[in-house]
């Protein structure tokens, strides 16, 4: 068996009712806090947290997270945490407060500022020191940044990482209830991201057997209630898988790494107002078709082609499928899905052909590319892109 790391944060408490436990937090976490959350002040989730916090006489600084993370707004937190003299962090809300938590979790506990330790476009130092103790509560479920060892930022027109198992929390409370009130474009967009992360773990050339395991089961759980937690929001019993496939999709992800869809995510997120979960969703089609050709290509029998193959057969709850009625079946349901969950084409929010080659260069430099399962060239990948902006009409 290939050798193999595995992180995962130090405590997870999964369940619907499992944030009443944040009033049983007790050591590493001190008696100061600042909360950086998504929402406003009044939402229902900032206040019973905050409530839960201040029963045990926690001092909470509370931040708001606007729109997606920059270097600015964790250099930001870091004066507010500061002056405050916050002990540790509560990251409340999707994957851009969780994102502006974690960092800020390393900078309290590493010193410096983000760019220091940002990939490609930063300094890329390392952290060497724990991060101050931090909890995470996502209150959508989609990026599963609760169970991620990276915080993604974006500074100027580049979105990268800090990345370190240093990033992971303390204690991640996973409470299907805090989706209570997502709107329906919200849990479709969040839905494929967890998807499409769980499908790319799983097909990554970074994939291990507790990675298999995870991705697999996480897809079995989200696939075949995706697009009725969309139609029909209120519904309780939808919440709990989305929400487990989402922690595994972060488990997953930040052990096995990704792939080319979520290359592309990081410059179009950028320089795009595209929400990452609808750059998932328009772009997985197109990946799973492209790098299926291609490993054809290489060899008939690839083994690529066989875990693409051991998905399909997991969609289709049929393991009787041979490897292509298999992929067929996967590359039809995410197609079908753009229909389903209304996903508008990359057009809609300004790309367009002449936009292709900057936005294939810089996708070339994301850390997800490497995880691909087979190297694309530069003429593949921009079809791929071609197909994001078209949409998908022949979805059935």
């Amino acid at each position: 068996m290939t050798p193999f790391e595995f992180n995962t944060p130090s405590r997870i408490l999964f369940g619907r009712g499992q944030l009443e436990r944040l009033a049983d937090l007790g050591p590493p976490f001190g008696s100061s806090a600042i909360l950086i959350h998504a929402g406003d002040n009044e939402s229902w989730q900032v206040k019973r947290v905050a409530k839960l916090l201040e029963a045990k006489q926690i001092r909470l600084t509370l931040l708001r997270q606007s729109g997606e993370p920059k270097v600015e707004d964790v250099n930001a937190a870091l004066l507010a945490a500061q002056r405050a003299d916050c002990e540790f962090v509560v990251g409340l809300g999707g994957g851009s407060a969780i994102d502006v938590a974690k960092a800020l979790a390393g900078l309290l506990g590493n010193g410096g500022s983000a760019l220091d330790y940002l990939e490609v476009v930063g300094k890329g130092q390392r952290l060497t020191r724990p991060a101050a103790p931090w909890v995470a509560i996502p209150t959508t479920a989609g990026t599963g940044a609760e169970a991620t060892r990276n915080a993604v930022l974006t500074a100027g027109t580049f979105k990268a990482s800090m990345r370190s198992e240093h990033l992971l929390p303390k204690l991640a409370i996973v409470d299907p209830d805090l989706l209570l009130g997502s709107k329906p474009e919200v849990i479709a967009s969040s839905g494929m991201d967890a998807l499409c992360q769980l499908i790319e773990s799983y097909t990554s050339t970074g994939a291990n057997p507790l990675t298999d395991d995870l991705a697999l089961h996480g897809i079995q759980e989200c696939a075949p209630v995706l697009v009725a937690a969309y139609e029909k929001p209120g519904r309780v019993e939808l919440r709990e898988p989305l929400a487990f496939a989402a922690l595994l999709s972060g488990i997953a992800l930040t052990n096995a790494g990704l792939g080319a869809v979520h290359g592309f995510a990081a410059p179009l997120g950028a320089h795009f107002p595209i929400p990452h979960g609808v750059i998932c969703a328009a772009l997985l089609p197109p990946v799973i078709s492209t790098n299926f050709a291609a490993l054809r290509a290489q060899q008939v029998d690839h083994p690529g082609l066989l875990r693409y193959a051991a998905i399909g057969k997991v969609i289709a709850d049929d393991a009787n499928l041979t490897p292509t009625q298999a992929i067929a079946r996967l590359h039809s349901f995410t197609a079908d899905l753009l229909r389903q969950l209304h996903i508008p084409a990359l057009s809609n929010y300004g790309l367009r052909e002449g936009d292709i080659p900057k936005m294939v260069e810089l996708a070339k430099q994301s850390s997800s590319m490497k995880y691909n399962p087979v190297k694309l060239s530069d003429e593949v990948l921009a079809g791929i892109l071609r197909a994001g902006i078209s949409g998908y009409p022949d979805a059935k």
